[in-house]
């Protein structure tokens, strides 16, 4: 897939949506009775770039501040959900451990790779921060870890709705409709290339989480790290 052409498609399909006032919402951001769990595997921003998305969120504050925010403890990447997020969920329906030895494999002579944030895009109920990895690395993750469950006799429940291949971050949902729409498009064209930093990524989480990767919810199952084998 060529990321750019990807993102770009997005934006343009939605901004149209945008412009005559269509946004999807999410109604149930703040259910309390919203029992949608599941397992992933994430990548972490580094704080610098962190601190750059923070600076964007906080200029669409001023004039939406009603929208969703991501803070910077809840921001990430999707590797993989291991098990998409489904209502009823619960961790004891699976060998964690043997979940763990699974990735492990998987990432076997898996490099430590840099992945690029840079510009916005949107779909009808949220906007995202692009993400383009410098390598193929990530590519490689996904098709291991693929490969290394289906042949075995873990529990899994990948790729449910979409066969995921970008590197974005979704960092705005709407909870409602925006009262400003049209201050709300110009501040996102402002960023629509904007440069938000690079990083390393060096070690993987693998988390259970609800649907929107809220800390308060998300229970840390295992780190792994990336090494590279020529040093």
């Amino acid at each position: 897939m060529n990321l750019h052409q990807h993102y770009d498609s997005l934006w343009s399909s939605t901004k149209s949506k945008f412009e005559l006032g269509e946004f999807g919402i999410d109604s149930q951001l703040f259910d309390e009775n919203d029992r949608r769990y599941g397992v992933t595997l994430l990548i972490r921003p580094s704080q610098s770039v962190k601190n750059s998305i923070s600076a964007f969120l906080d200029d669409i504050r001023e004039i939406e501040p009603n929208l969703y925010l991501y803070p910077q403890s809840d921001m990430h990447l999707t590797v993989l959900s291991i098990i998409s997020c489904y209502d009823g969920y619960n961790l004891d329906q699976i060998d964690v451990d043997a979940h763990r030895d699974c990735i492990q494999a998987s990432l076997a002579g898996i490099k430590p790779f840099s992945i690029h944030m840079k510009g916005i895009t949107a779909a009808s109920s949220a906007i995202m921060i692009q993400g383009f990895p410098k390598n193929d690395e990530l590519n490689l993750i996904r098709e291991s870890l693929r490969e290394h469950y289906k042949n075995s006799n873990l529990q899994s429940r990948m790729d449910v709705r979409y066969a995921i291949t970008t590197s974005h971050s979704t960092v705005i949902r709407f909870p409602e409709k925006p009262e400003n729409s049209g201050r709300l498009l110009q501040v996102l064209e402002k960023y629509r290339d904007f440069d938000f930093g690079s990083f390393e990524v060096n070690v993987l989480e693998f988390v259970y989480n609800d649907w929107y990767q809220r800390t308060e919810l998300v229970q840390e199952l295992g780190l792994f790290e990336l090494n590279d084998p020529s040093t």
